[in-house]
């Protein structure tokens, strides 16, 4: 059975670098601890975006006032709730996945 993780693609081996950066069009409310909860408005950095499906979920984090001194938290959300605003790294070099 194919792994989730085989479809990712990332910036790096580790999908620690952000690919872009997107800004939501909507609020987000998730139901589950593993996606975040995204603003209308809020900046979101992209770090891993699954291929094939219609990429229906990516993994980033927000930042901002609504964490605090926190630091961001990393999880899901769908990839419609968001605009792609800036890529930091060009399409073509996704040559790899994460594992």
């Amino acid at each position: 059975m194919p792994k989730l993780s085989d479809k990712k693609l990332c910036a790096d081996s580790e999908c620690s670098h952000p690919i872009l950066i997107a800004k939501a069009l909507q609020d987000y409310y998730p139901q589950d601890c593993r996606f975040i909860h995204i603003h209308k408005g809020q900046s979101v950095y992209v770090y891993a975006m699954l291929k094939d499906r219609g990429n229906l979920f990516w993994a980033g984090s927000v930042q901002g006032s609504y964490y605090g001194d926190q630091e961001a938290r990393l999880g899901y959300f769908p990839s419609s709730v968001v605009e792609e605003t800036h890529a930091l790294m060009p399409a073509e070099k996704w040559d790899f996945y994460c594992y």
